[in-house]
């Protein structure tokens, strides 16, 4: 089964997510970490969100970039696996690491890894919930950089959609069922 989380910042999105995930059952739960710890504020954001997490038995990965080549054959078949969260994954492969010599992807290229990598979960794991952002209700008045990462989120966001079981929207930590049942 998937399941697409999406909701604005501070929506609680990450915090239903994780409930969601554990409701699911007492399987094996991977716990995708895509958020680079750029700086003193991303570290505190993985701080609050490593505490949130810290009793309910995830075994978590750090994944940048790259999603399509994670492999869970160690971790146990079945596994239930939270990624959280997508618009991280999406501005690390679009905008790259600030590695030395690393090949930044086209806007086309981004979506096409993001969802060969959605794609790979899909086939590894029981259940897989995915959060990500809603980026489109703050604004209108962007770099042509932000815009263009706005533009590839919701495209990804609209195919992850398209082949989710459940799509979920989370406003002031309350869900609305926007496909599937709840």
């Amino acid at each position: 089964m998937v399941t697409l989380v999406i909701g604005g910042s501070g929506s609680g999105k990450s915090e239903y997510a994780e409930g969601l995930i554990l409701s699911r059952g007492k399987g094996k739960r991977i716990y995708i970490a895509t958020m680079k710890p750029w700086d003193e504020e991303c570290e505190m954001r993985i701080l609050r969100h490593r505490q949130m997490r810290a009793d309910k038995e995830f075994d978590t990965v750090e994944c940048y970039r790259n999603l399509k080549h994670l492999d869970f054959q160690d971790h146990g078949a079945f596994s239930d696996v939270l990624l959280e969260c997508m618009s991280n994954l999406v501005s690390n492969e679009l905008f790259g690491l600030g590695e030395k010599g690393e090949k930044l992807l086209s806007p086309k290229e981004t979506v096409d890894e993001v969802m060969a990598g959605v794609i790979r979960l899909k086939e590894q794991a029981e259940n897989i919930i995915i959060v990500t952002n809603e980026v489109f209700s703050d604004g209108d008045h962007y770099s042509r950089q932000t815009n263009q990462y706005r533009e590839v989120l919701g495209k990804i966001n609209r195919q992850v959609a398209c082949i989710a079981d459940e799509v979920i929207e989370v406003t002031a930590g309350i869900p609305i069922f926007l496909k599937g049942i709840n």
